[in-house]
This record gives structure tokens, sequence and C-alpha cells, in this order.
């Protein structure tokens, strides 16, 4: 019996090499590529009735111009979930689909089978469990109060038997759940391979546009948090979505990384509960700490995620360090905390060097826009000093190496925010102050800075 050949495949491109290599040879990334079975070649799947042996015999498709096609919005169906819908840009899409990924027991499978639910009282729904049995799934819905749901489920992992089951149900929304546990019998690698997943997330996107069908892929993750599979997945589908947040913790995040049909980074935000997950109506409120009295090293930044102005409380804390004083940040990246400190220092006159410095978003959100910046100066200096800010106050801004305080983007929605909430005081780059008494905010004193020695200087006055 001949031995089955080995082929590496890098899980980032794609791409194959007969023998291993520490670094892929198409896209040049390090330590990517997994051994799987080498296929058998095989006559083209994707040929559409000519076998294509001779280039004269394939037929030109026709073109159109750009300017020409007739284009439209495309109409959504929501899902009865509030977040969710704001996450997806308004909901879902006849056709689309949808690749969710999150850590494992954080809610992917309860959200869906909620939506599902919900959709079902005017459309036709399946589930296909590749993880669980149906029985298994049943249990959860009573658990979530799902008792006489409509949902119809299929326990299958067999590509093939799933596309059949599509076209002979005819359903309108499909959930995948997983993909890892997938295989089609074109391919003799095992589910869960790079070859696997990929081909099957392939065919079941074709099946999606050719059919429109909705379908929602659960996908598993790395140790390190990213999509487990060949990074080509995320291509494939029209939206991604992440599952953030500890699983100690009752709050969830949903957060959009790819959208064809909306808005990347929105977010959702969801509540844990015996009932399932539960939109939360006023994020703010989970991401700001409840102080009886202002404490040092807290200051309250307001933030944007895709369309939604946040307020989120940045903590500080800076204690005496030895030789080697730590940098430490959760929520924040480490080494912009590092060049946050290396400009108070030279420009505004604060110095940490021989401090330990913590760093912490409150919630668990991470915050991956500079307008952060200023927020998070201001939170060392109030450390550092062992003096708090005043009550309600918030602060936003850019600061660059040269110690300047840049705008952020969409600044009025962010004083709007604010005092909304009951802010009273805030500093912010003077692009973002309102132009003239008709612009001013009722009940929140701005003070516009150009500088982070100006804004550090305000901070000790108030």
């Amino acid at each position: 019996m001949a031995k089955e050949k080995s082929i590496y495949t890098c899980t980032e491109c794609g791409g194959t090499s007969a023998k291993w290599l520490g670094q892929c040879p198409h896209c040049e990334v390090w330590n990517t590529l997994v051994e799987s079975v080498a296929e058998a070649p095989s006559k083209n799947r994707y040929s559409s009735g000519n076998n294509g042996n001779a280039r004269g015999l394939i037929a030109s498709q026709p073109v159109a111009t750009l300017s020409e096609i007739e284009a439209s919005d495309v109409d959504r169906q929501s899902t009865g979930i509030d977040e969710l819908d704001r996450v997806l840009g308004g909901g879902i899409v006849a056709g689309g689909v949808v690749l969710i990924g999150g850590d494992p027991g954080i809610g992917k499978s309860t959200l869906l089978l909620q939506a599902l639910d919900s959709l079902s009282r005017s459309m036709k729904t399946l589930y296909v469990t590749g993880e669980e049995s149906g029985a298994q799934v049943a249990l959860r819905s009573r658990r979530l109060g799902l008792g006489s749901s409509q949902v119809r489920v299929m326990a299958e992992i067999q590509l093939e038997k799933i596309s059949a089951t599509l076209d002979h149900e005819q359903p309108a929304v499909c959930v995948i759940d997983s993909i890892q546990t997938m295989y089609s019998d074109q391919l003799s690698s095992a589910p869960g391979s790079v070859a696997q997943v990929r081909e099957c997330a392939a065919q079941l996107t074709r099946i999606a546009k050719r059919t429109g069908i909705t379908i929602i892929l659960v996908g598993h993750v790395t140790k390190e948090g990213a999509l487990a599979g060949p990074r080509v997945l995320e291509h494939i589908v029209d939206t991604v979505l992440y599952f953030e947040g500890d699983t100690h913790s009752s709050f969830r995040l949903v957060r959009a990384i790819k959208n064809r049909f909306g808005a990347v980074n929105e977010i959702g935000v969801f509540a844990m509960t015996e009932k399932g997950l539960k939109g939360v109506a006023n994020p703010s409120a989970i991401f700001l700490s409840t102080h009886g009295d202002p404490v040092a090293g807290s200051c309250v930044l307001v933030t944007l995620e895709g369309t939604r102005p946040l307020l989120v409380e940045i903590q500080a804390l800076v204690d005496s360090g030895g030789p080697s004083p730590r940098r430490l940040s959760e929520g924040i990246e480490r080494d912009r905390l590092a060049m946050m400190l290396a400009v108070l220092h030279r420009h505004a006159g604060v110095s940490a060097s021989d401090q330990d410095v913590f760093v912490n978003a409150v919630g668990g959100v991470r915050i991956s826009e500079p307008a952060a910046d200023l927020a998070v100066m201001l939170a060392i200096q109030s450390s550092l000093r062992g003096k708090a800010l005043p009550r309600g106050f918030i602060a936003f801004g850019e600061v660059g190496l040269a110690g300047e305080v840049r705008p952020a983007p969409r600044g009025q929605e962010r004083l709007k925010e604010a005092a909304k909430l009951g802010f009273s005081v805030a500093i912010v780059p003077k692009a973002n102050a309102p132009k003239g008494a008709a612009k001013a905010i009722e009940g929140l004193t701005i003070h516009a800075v150009e500088r982070i020695e100006q804004a550090i200087d305000l901070v000790r006055g108030l």
C-alpha cells in the first residue's frame, strides 16, 4: 500500500509547500505551515457543464459597465435582538454569509439560538449542529425559555448532506455550528483541517449566493484569540463578528471586524442572564465605576465604537518601582502607553521613569483609537500627584510626539453624549470645541487645549 503523501499548508494565506519551512514562501509569515494529507487530482468540482479541455471550448462571459449596473439598497430582516442588529448594520441580508467567533462558552450558540427563535416566527430557519445532538440543543432552548421554539434542528457534519437538506428545506436563515466540525467527501483530510475548513466555507458561500439563504458560520478561535483555520476564511464571508469579554463577567461585546453591508468596528453590548443574552440599553453604565467620591488616577474618556459614542473610565496607578519599573496596561496598547509616558516627561515635565505604571480600561473594553491619549495621560498625572480630577470630568484627544493635542473625529457627538449623561467639565482639542455661543452644549463647561502642557496646567487649577 502506497504511503500517503504529506503537504504543508499555510494557515494565513492557504499557500502550500512540499516540505515544512519555518517561513511560508508565499506570504512570508513565520510558523504557519501545518501538515495535511495531499489530495489526489480530481475533476474540477466547480466546472459548469463543459470539460474545459480546450481554451476555445469555454464560452466568454458577458461584462457590464459599472455605471450601467442597477444598484439598490439591500433589504434587511431584523433578528429581534437590537444589539445584534446594530452590529450587523441593521439586520441580516438575504444571501449574506456571517462568520462569528469567540472563546468557548462565551455565548455564541446561545445568542444565535435566541436570534433564530425570533426569526422563526416570520420565516423558516435551520440550526445545523456538528458539536451537539438535537437533544442537547433542545435542552438549551428550554433553559433559555424557548420551549415552544419552531427552529428546525439538524445534527450533521457532512457537507453534502447539509447541502441536500438546504435544497430540500429551503430555509431563509441557516446557522452552521461550527465550521471546524464540517467535512466534505471530496477531500480525504480530517474535519477541522485547513483544506476542509476552506472548502466547506467556500461551498456554503456559493450555496448562499445561489439560493439567497442567509448562512451564519460559528468559528473556533486559537489560544491567541484569532479565528482558527486559514485566513482566507475571513475573506470569503461577508461579515466577521468577534465575541469579546471575560467568561467570569456577565457582560459580553460583539464587535464587527468586517462588514460588506454596514460599518466596521460597530459593537453590541450584552449581559448574560439565566434566560440568555440580553442587550444593554445604556452601555456606558458598565464601563464606568461607581465611586462615592472622585478618586485619584481616574479619568473618563468618550470613545467612539463604530457609530456609537461610549463613556469608558480609564484608571491609572503610579507606584514606586525598583530599578526596572513595570509598564502594564489592560485595554490600552502597551507600546502606546510607553510613548505617552515619554511625551509627558519631555513636554509636560511629569516624570514617572522610576515608577511602576499600571493602566486599565474598566469593563474589559479594548480601546484602539488614539483619541484615548489625553484621558490616559491625565489619569497618570492624577495618580502621580495623588489628587483626583473633579466630579463630572471627561477628556478625549490624540497627543502627538511633539506634545500637540490633535482633534478626534465626531467630537460634537462625543460631547453631547457626555452632557446627556450628566458630565459637566471637559478638556478637548481646540478643533473639537464648539464654535460660537450658538453651538455651546448646555450644562457642559469645555476647555480647549492645543498642547499637553496646557491640559496638565488646567487640571492642576481645577
